[in-house]
């Protein structure tokens, strides 16, 4: 039995390889095509595709349809923009033999899909939630480490855009001083790809004790996840090549963005002209030539 494919605006690739299993034999042969090299197909026609296929051309159309495009020119289409946002992971693997040119575009396409991902992934009515828990916060302390932590010290450098007092701590000790000392109407904001980084997760408990609001912004489920009064899920591709970039950084600095955006928008007009004169200011220590 055929699985149903997922909505019409999801990434067709990304579709075709999660359906992969499920299709007929002859039209699993059409999408083993497509997957390995959707640009090939992009220039080709129904005639074309099915020759390279070694299939008929109703078998192509019916492919098409089984991963739910009205057609082969609706396919085509997707297929289009889905090559627009690069290709996925699975496309994005570096080889040992990759020159300078084939690594830009294999990690250029894998962040372009993940980030794409984790825009469709993230849950809206907890990034409102989130967004109204900052805006009425007295104080926001962001918790990380590693490449968490750099994402930290990027929410605590926007501390302009949220309007209130913002740290970043990163080491042990620091977090554990700071965090008792927060209270009410304070917010901390625990950042972990992995959900599960020990020492995070019992600051969050801490935080929750000492009376303040936690968010978590993660890449999955873990036990921080249980600690956290508002969860924002920046979920990526999985991609386990021993090259791959750091996606989840990223995904989770445009969170960061997203929020003290949102923040920043929430305070009024008068909170934006001192942000436009902030930047003002800070444009004026550049040489101009």
């Amino acid at each position: 039995m055929q699985t149903e494919p997922p909505a019409s605006g999801a990434n067709i690739l990304e579709i075709a390889r999660g359906m992969r299993g499920s299709l007929r034999k002859s039209d699993r042969k059409v999408c083993d095509v497509v997957l390995a090299d959707p640009r090939r197909i992009l220039t080709a026609t129904v005639a074309e595709t099915a020759d390279l296929a070694e299939v008929s051309q109703p078998t192509v159309i019916r492919f098409c349809t089984a991963i739910g495009c009205e057609g082969f020119q609706d396919f085509k289409l997707r297929l289009a923009q889905a090559l627009a946002l690069g290709l996925p992971a699975t496309h994005s693997v570096i080889a040992d033999t990759d020159t300078p040119d084939d690594v830009a575009d294999k990690i250029f396409d894998y962040m372009m899909t993940s980030l794409d991902w984790a825009r469709h992934h993230l849950d809206k009515r907890a990034l409102t939630a989130a967004v109204d828990c900052l805006t009425a916060a007295k104080r926001i302390e962001f918790f990380g480490f590693g490449a968490s932590g750099i994402v930290a010290r990027d929410a605590q450098q926007k501390f302009p855009l949220f309007g209130v007092p913002c740290g970043a701590e990163i080491d042990s000790h620091q977090q554990v001083m700071t965090v008792s000392m927060l209270g009410p109407g304070d917010v901390a904001v625990m950042i972990s790809n992995t959900a599960a980084t020990r020492s995070i997760v019992e600051i969050a408990r801490l935080a929750r004790a000492r009376g303040a609001r936690v968010i978590g912004l993660v890449g999955m489920r873990g036990a921080l996840t249980a600690e956290c009064d508002i969860v924002l899920r920046a979920e990526t591709l999985e991609n386990t090549n021993i090259y791959t970039p750091t996606i989840s950084r990223i995904a989770a600095l445009t969170v960061i963005d997203i929020l003290s955006t949102s923040v920043a928008l929430r305070r009024g007009a008068a909170h934006m002209e001192d942000v436009k004169e902030m930047k003002q200011a800070l444009s004026e220590l550049r040489i101009t030539l």
